[in-house]
């Protein structure tokens, strides 16, 4: 038997966390960090971190509104039998991940250019070249283990690779790219920021010239000076908002969030 499918009306607190999600959707083709209908986003909104939001099955993110978002329980082992289930790979990662890793509030897999790349290298580490790459320093773990279309075998395998709090992104050999975060805003910033940081490293190895990589010392320096900076993702992401709401301001329909999802 189906769970009845909950309604949220713009008063209620899920509101702002779809409509901060459904935004990144939307800022997420304007940068070109989405794949066709494919790649997803979720978000946690319980305390334990197992009830969360994530996108409807193969909706291209220009078009996802607030109100589209699914409410999954992580928990629930029969989410793939019901109606309008979700992405299959997208439960088997996210799915795993909300169950296991509290700390990830936010979950943001893409298969964007140059990340992608990076991950396709014998050699995935992120050397840090410049400013941008730097922020990654000692903060990524790689995934060398791809086996395939990410279901739930893999997404318990990344769970483990995530334990470490420390490591917000993940660089999926011959796959793409996943980070984690407290927030929509902080997550989403890391992946715009990784993609710009995968693009000046893949563009400097590109040049065939020796490459001027920061001794470890600094590039961990600059790391922490980053780390230290947490507004400077919030403000990023309140800025992209606030396009959106000159613009496509439709993003933030939320009368009837999580019409499609499962409580």
């Amino acid at each position: 038997m189906t769970s009845q499918i909950k309604s949220i009306s713009t008063e209620q607190p899920y509101a702002e966390q779809s409509q901060a999600l459904a935004g990144a959707f939307r800022w997420a083709v304007r940068m070109d960090l989405h794949e066709g209908v494919a790649n997803h986003f979720s978000l946690a909104v319980n305390d334990e971190g197992t009830s969360f939001l994530m996108n409807p099955n193969q909706v291209h993110f220009s078009r996802i509104r607030a109100s589209d978002l699914l409410l999954l329980d992580a928990d629930d082992l029969t989410t793939m039998e019901k109606p309008d289930a979700p992405d299959p790979t997208a439960w088997g990662l996210h799915g795993a991940i909300h169950r296991h890793c509290r700390h990830a509030r936010c979950v943001m897999h893409a298969h964007p250019q140059y990340a992608t790349v990076l991950a396709s290298l014998a050699d995935s580490r992120l050397q840090p070249i410049d400013q941008n790459t730097a922020i990654f320093f000692n903060r990524y773990v790689i995934d060398n283990e791809y086996g395939g279309l990410a279901f739930t075998s893999e997404g318990e395998r990344c769970v483990q690779l995530l334990s470490n709090p420390s490591h917000k992104t993940m660089i999926m050999g011959n796959h793409g790219i996943l980070t984690i975060g407290d927030s929509v805003a902080e997550t989403f910033n890391r992946l715009y920021y990784f993609e710009r940081a995968a693009r000046n490293y893949i563009q400097a190895l590109q040049t065939g010239q020796p490459l001027r990589i920061l001794p470890d010392d600094l590039a961990e320096k600059t790391a922490k000076q980053l780390d230290a900076y947490p507004e400077q993702g919030i403000r990023h992401f309140d800025e992209l908002l606030a396009i959106l709401d000159r613009e496509e301001p439709e993003f933030r329909d939320s009368r009837r969030v999580c019409r499609r999802g499962f409580v």
